[in-house]
């Protein structure tokens, strides 16, 4: 594993942004560390950089305990990140020049391709570069030495549409690396995702791998012949479920299309048409969240 963290806890005074996380990172994938603002992304992040120090628990980045990653393993890893600090004064091209003795697998014909297509004026002081254009420039620093391991923090955020597609084609790009996103972007991280953990207030809620995720996951919508009878039990696996006279509709987190007539049927009772469609990433952790923060689920 690329990455691996295990029961990692982060505590800010009082607060405990991260509890107990463990989670693996495989070699090639894209694993995506997704929740809205505050669940612990970031904090994640920057305990696997070695930025924060984990006040429990352990993490290894490329087979390196997090706080002795040296040179020879950041020589390896590139990290992009929604506040990075760069030199302002610097321009483009010779913040660039400064950084390429630093890295020897630095590919100065890649370097040249995304300069290109991003547009990035090289003649320009890194302060005055927008928003967008400073997401830019971060790739623009981090691609062209080949990374082994490429970090990107909310590299999506505050992005217009058209640059936040410019950023996505070029990490379609990438190729032959393993990349670690963080991300409340689902709906546009979702073509390029492999493997998803989820966070909620600092736990994990589960990982997967994204192919066996969107197999389990249906939303179905069942016609009924008859008003059901009541009090309805759902089953716990049924998310966001709404129930009238003619028809019910819920997530399955555990869906099985041989089972499934059976146990609508064993809800509530004679059944009609029944259809099974998949789920959006991004509906699958808000119905997910939603639960557990209602305890109708736990974590």
């Amino acid at each position: 594993m690329v990455v691996r963290a295990e029961s990692l806890g982060k505590r800010f005074g009082r607060i405990d942004a991260l509890q107990g996380l463990s989670f693996n990172v495989p070699e090639g994938s894209t694993f995506a560390l997704v929740g809205a603002n505050g669940a612990g992304k970031t904090t994640t992040i920057k305990v696997l950089m070695n930025i924060l120090e984990p006040t429990v628990g352990t993490a290894t980045v490329l087979d390196t305990d997090t706080r002795a990653l040296s040179p020879r393993e950041f020589a390896r890893i590139g990290y992009v990140s929604e506040h990075q600090d760069m030199p302002t004064r610097m321009t483009v091209s010779a913040y660039i020049d400064y950084l390429r003795p630093f890295y020897p697998t630095w590919d100065r014909a890649l370097e040249t391709d995304i300069l290109r297509q991003f547009r990035l004026p090289p003649d320009r002081r890194v302060g005055d570069l927008s928003h967008g254009m400073r997401m830019k420039m971060g790739l623009a620093c981090a691609l062209p030495f080949r990374p082994a391991l490429l970090v990107l923090d909310e590299p999506l955020s505050g992005l217009d549409p058209l640059v936040r597609d410019e950023v996505l084609e070029r990490l379609r790009q990438v190729g032959d690396m393993t990349i670690v996103i963080s991300s409340h972007e689902l709906t546009e991280i979702e073509t390029m995702t492999t493997h998803v953990a989820f966070l909620d207030r600092g736990r994990l809620l589960f990982q997967e791998a994204l192919s066996d995720l969107v197999a389990r996951v249906r939303f179905v919508r069942a016609a009924l012949h008859a008003a059901p009878r009541t009090p309805l039990q759902f089953p716990p696996e049924w998310l966001d479920v709404r129930v009238d006279e003619t028809a019910l509709s819920f997530i399955d987190t555990r869906f099985s299309e041989h089972a499934l007539r059976a146990k609508v049927a064993a809800v509530v009772g004679d059944v009609g048409h029944i259809v099974a469609e998949p789920v959006a990433l991004r509906t699958i952790y808000t119905s997910l969240a939603r639960a557990v923060r209602d305890d109708k689920v736990s974590a």
